[in-house]
């Protein structure tokens, strides 16, 4: 993940995913705090994470989609806490729970496990944080980048062994999954869910958000959208 290959692709992916899903068909959660479009991340109190675990989302939202240059990063919009209001106003209450969860199935079959999101982020930072202090004696917040990233690609590729922390349950990759999947969810969606702050990753990739028309603009390729993007709320970017 440190290299410049895989931060171009990690770009390139969130891009192609804003073209391909409609961002009215996410899973979304409306929080029922107020004001959350206004917010500032640095006086933001999470609701859902304690502060421990709001460290580490912090500083692993901040390496999932950087500030590289390319656009604006997890932390300028506000990741972080569209995934806290999502975790604390129902995230997965519509999923089916009851079993059989095999340890191993097709990705076809979609959510197969036994914990709720809320859980497995419980879980999954917890047992991240312990092997990185067993791997480099300090917590993943204090890490350098790239070990950051390494460990963050050994959660993904279920290098991390949960059943060896004593989870048997959660792996690793299935943490990683729903972290990456929400912070995709709170860099993309409307900013009335608490990220996407000022729209910001909508004006990056050129999305106009909740205009009543823009249809005229549809058949126009390779020119190049001249109007900002409009919040459900109203405010424009």
């Amino acid at each position: 993940m440190p290299n410049e290959k895989i931060k171009l692709s990690r770009r390139t992916l969130l891009m192609a995913g804003a073209a391909a899903v409609p961002i009215v068909s996410l899973p979304l959660y409306r929080a029922r705090a107020a004001g959350l479009e206004d917010v500032q991340l640095q006086h933001y109190q999470p609701v859902f994470f304690t502060a421990a675990e709001w460290t580490f989302i912090m500083a692993a939202c901040d390496r999932l989609i950087p500030a590289d240059g390319r656009g604006p990063g997890a932390l300028e919009t506000n990741v972080p806490v569209f995934i806290d209001q999502q975790l604390h106003n129902g995230l997965g209450d519509d999923i089916y729970m009851q079993g059989p969860h095999p340890a191993e199935y097709a990705a076809t079959l979609g959510f197969q496990n036994p914990n709720t999101p809320q859980q497995m982020y419980r879980t999954g930072i917890k047992l991240a944080q312990q092997y990185s202090r067993q791997t480099h004696g300090k917590p993943f917040e204090q890490l350098a980048e790239a070990d950051k990233d390494a460990l963050l690609t050994a959660l993904q590729k279920n290098g991390v062994d949960f059943a060896a922390l004593g989870e048997p349950t959660v792996k690793a990759g299935q943490f990683f999954s729903q972290l990456l999947g929400d912070t995709k969810n709170g860099y993309l969606a409307d900013p009335m869910y608490g990220g996407n702050k000022d729209m910001k990753a909508w004006v990056a990739i050129g999305f106009p958000g909740a205009r009543a028309a823009y249809t005229e603009w549809v058949d126009q390729h390779n020119v190049k959208y001249p109007l900002g993007p409009v919040a459900l709320s109203g405010k424009r970017g």
